[in-house]
């Protein structure tokens, strides 16, 4: 148990910052920290005149903005229990949670209330706007009123002043009160309700506050899914504590959209996961270091360490050009990328986590930072290795402490899967832990390929290897009955600018992808080589932290 109390810090930094601006929408409104108390205050009265108890779920969904936010801190200070629904997901399943989870109010974008099916919504008393918190739907005439009433009078206060010392938050509530349920969007199937209480979050972000380094008027650019833990915690909880002005990209962050606003917000923290940068090294700085005058001048010993400052200081350029640390997280990050980024001395870090841990559960700054590795297990955490040698044998990584989750909502049976007797939650990866206590990710369990006479294959270290190929944009690894062979999208905007009308598209892919198959089998064992090569016509489906959902390719 911690013995911070969850709404007491986040009423610290209400009233510490009181007059910083704290949140807004990019080219949108700004909010200052006394704005956002008021807007708790008045969901508060709204809440308790509709008669909402202790952890009743509130559910919202829609891109991230301030409202988001608002609606987010007005809930869990409350005492109710939010369940943030990733904008993402199916209709149908955005409907099945609502229903599943008991949601008694929805706080959804306009958009997405046109393509619900109210008919099968049966526990939602009330459904209200995203965009202007206004009344969408309602089953009982007197909770219309109470809205109305509400909405009304707050109209007319919204401008007026609250004073600071007026300003008190229910310190009450307990930590171990279930404060979110949040829906994973696995790579392995259907979702399920992650219960996080308020122990998880204070665990996220006192440890954030100790270890990542962001102080009062930085700024963030948000624009991971606040719905999803990683950029609830570090995008938004962490940065909101310690007086950091959030910037809430709502558009999709295509790269054209994400260099602009880095351009204009410049962030000081930057979260990121790996897909993005992945794409700025292959398509614009690998390209460069193989061919012309860069690629001669890196061979230079005298000269290339001048070429990869030059690299440096163009890529923290691109990133607005004032940014203390880039925080990769939410999938691993490919290692020959991580190998360059620390040759040419880009400051980043690695985290590890998952939804269960709100999330994280392994870090280190960038400072101390060791290739390949996630870090060490951050305070709070326990953490083995299920395996008789830890540090030489690979086994699932466990771990056990306050920001685990509680459990899984209405699923027993999934529950008690994922602990052991005496109270350790498997995660599903396998890795080792050296004897400095550093943790090396080696792939899923659930992905792991058996060899030919019982060797592990890990799918994952064979795609990094693939995805650094010519003209393979993403790829994944399935094995079955000693076959292994590999899943790729090509890189379509490579073979674009090949400007020879006589090469058919299709038979020169062919053609490269075999090529790749047997140079890669010459860097592979004999037990984990390819057998062939498919071509997938579009890009994989993905998580919101841009994991390939893998099971929906498996018979490819």
């Amino acid at each position: 148990m911690i013995d911070r109390n969850f709404n007491e810090l986040i009423e610290t930094a209400i009233k510490n910052y009181w007059e910083y601006n704290s949140v807004k929408n990019y080219e949108g409104k700004s909010l200052k920290y006394r704005e956002i108390a008021l807007y708790i205050k008045y969901f508060h009265r709204l809440f308790n005149k509709l008669g909402i108890k202790k952890e009743d779920k509130i559910a919202l969904s829609g891109p991230n903005s301030a409202n988001w936010a608002i609606t987010y801190l007005s809930v869990i200070t409350y005492g109710a229990t939010v369940v943030p629904i990733l904008k993402d997901f199916h209709m149908q399943d955005i409907e099945h949670i609502l229903n599943h989870s008991d949601s008694k109010i929805f706080l959804c974008s306009k958009k997405l209330y046109r393509k619900l099916d109210e008919d099968d919504l049966h526990k939602l008393d009330l459904i209200i706007s995203l965009d202007d918190f206004s009344l969408l739907s309602y089953k009982k005439k007197k909770n219309k009123k109470t809205f109305e009433k509400f909405y009304n009078n707050f109209r007319k206060e919204k401008d007026l002043d609250i004073f600071k010392n007026s300003f008190k938050l229910n310190t009450e509530i307990k930590n171990d009160n279930t404060a979110a349920i949040v829906y994973t969007s696995g790579t392995t199937g259907f979702s399920k309700g992650v219960m996080l209480d308020y122990n998880s979050f204070l665990a996220n972000i006192l440890y954030a506050q100790n270890n990542i380094e962001l102080k009062e008027r930085d700024k963030v650019l948000s624009f991971l899914p606040l719905a999803h833990a990683y950029g609830c915690a570090f995008d938004f909880l962490f940065p909101f504590t310690v007086g950091v002005e959030i910037t809430f990209l709502s558009m999709i962050p295509s790269p054209k959209i994400l260099l602009k606003a880095f351009n204009e917000v410049k962030p000081q923290l930057i979260n990121m996961v790996p897909l993005i940068i992945e794409k700025m090294y292959r398509k614009k700085i690998k390209p460069k270091l193989e061919s012309g005058v860069v690629g001669v001048l890196t061979n230079i010993p005298l000269i290339k360490k001048g070429v990869y400052k030059k690299i440096v200081k163009q890529m923290e350029n691109a990133f607005g050009g004032e940014f203390i640390n880039l925080v990769i997280g939410g999938a691993p990050l490919d290692p020959e990328i991580e190998k360059f980024f620390k040759k040419i001395g880009l400051t980043f870090s690695v985290g590890y986590g998952m939804t269960e841990c709100a999330p994280l559960i392994a870090y280190d700054q960038p400072q101390t930072h060791r290739t390949n590795s996630v870090g060490k297990v951050i305070d709070f955490l326990d953490l083995k290795i299920d395996s008789p040698d830890p540090q030489n044998q690979v086994g699932e990584i466990m771990v056990r402490g306050v920001n685990v989750m509680k459990g899984y909502y209405k699923n027993k049976k999934a529950t008690e899967q994922i602990f052991t007797e005496d109270g350790w939650m498997r995660t599903g990866d396998l890795g080792i832990l050296d004897d400095e206590g550093y943790l090396y990710i080696k792939g899923r369990r659930k992905n792991m390929i058996l060899g030919p006479s019982g060797q592990n294959i890990y799918p994952e270290e064979i795609e990094n290897k693939l995805n650094s190929m010519d003209y393979i944009e993403e790829s994944i690894v399935f094995g079955e009955n000693n076959y292994i062979y590999a899943v790729v999208y090509p890189d379509y905007e490579k073979l674009d600018e090949i400007d020879e009308p006589s090469i058919d598209p299709q038979e020169f892919l062919n053609e490269k992808m075999e090529e790749n198959r047997k140079k890669i089998n010459k860097k592979l064992p004999n037990y984990s080589r390819l057998k062939e090569i498919k071509l997938h016509p579009e890009s994989f489906e993905k998580t919101p932290t841009k994991k390939i959902k893998r099971y929906l390719y498996k018979n490819y």
